[in-house]
């Protein structure tokens, strides 16, 4: 048994649709992605232009074993979560208007 092709006025596999859909996403991605790699590459850039600031001391570790070593991770978290979360809105959100175009276009 074929699966049946989309019906033309079906707006959920329509072109407008779909590169709405991919462009959100790659806008999601690439935020989530540019908060990672700014704590990935900021911290040996902070310990390199800036040692002295780094190897303060805070609550008994260095600042650099601070980020690195206790607080890398929570963040790490925090990005996933925010990825999630807004993933299953923007997906949300896309049902809702997909479901307005099929209603617009019937």
């Amino acid at each position: 048994m074929h699966p049946t092709p989309p019906n033309d006025t079906d707006f959920i596999h329509s072109e407008e649709f779909l590169r709405s859909l991919m462009t959100r996403q790659l806008k999601l991605s690439i935020t989530c992605a540019t908060a990672f790699v700014i704590l990935l590459f900021g911290l040996p850039l902070l310990n390199y232009f800036m040692p002295e600031f780094m190897a303060q001391r805070v609550g008994g570790f260095t600042l650099t074993w601070l980020i690195l070593g206790v607080l890398f991770f929570p963040y790490v978290w925090i990005i996933a979560r925010l990825f999630i979360t807004r993933s299953m809105a923007l997906e949300a959100d896309e049902v809702r208007h997909a479901a307005e175009g099929n209603k617009r276009q019937s």
